[in-house]
């Protein structure tokens, strides 16, 4: 784990995450989003380290999930996880057990990574202006539809 405890050791304050931590989030994206999703670093480096904390402390524990997972994919899996493919990311997360645990701040590492890491994951694929297009659902239930839908009068959507 030296790479992850000096890419810590290197990163300030007001930069939460390194590029070691950027590049493992960004394998790991790869390995739990759709396939139809193209994951580029400047994306996970803008949308999940670029946004304001969701809460004191938040980026600190998920900086913090991202080593654990890297780690464990090193003792378990042989390499780190941003070397495996994609598929063998997707067994290193299920073997921890985030697949089949209710998301948890301070609960085990499993339920950690799951609340920091898989959580932010889909936060940020799903509140992102694409992902429109990959669910299928441009007006959420509950969002008013931007401005094109107060242009409209109540009659056309009817049709």
């Amino acid at each position: 784990m030296t790479s992850s405890s000096s890419a810590t050791a290197t990163q300030s304050s007001a930069d939460p995450a390194s590029q070691y931590h950027i590049d493992v989030m960004t394998a790991i994206a790869r390995a739990v989003y759709p396939s139809a999703v193209s994951v580029e670093k400047s994306f996970i480096e803008s949308r999940v380290f670029g946004r304001i904390e969701p809460k004191p402390g938040h980026f600190e524990g998920l900086i913090t999930t991202i080593e654990a997972v890297d780690s464990y994919a090193q003792a378990r899996f042989g390499g780190e996880i941003t070397e495996l493919p994609p598929g063998r990311r997707r067994q290193v997360l299920q073997s921890m057990g985030v697949t089949t645990v209710h998301p948890t701040a301070d609960g085990t590492t499993a339920e950690r990574v799951r609340f920091y890491l898989i959580n932010d994951l889909l936060y940020v694929l799903f509140t992102s202006p694409k992902s429109s297009e990959l669910t299928g659902i441009d007006n959420p239930p509950g969002h008013p539809g931007g401005r094109e839908a107060y242009q409209r009068s109540p009659r056309e959507d009817e049709q």
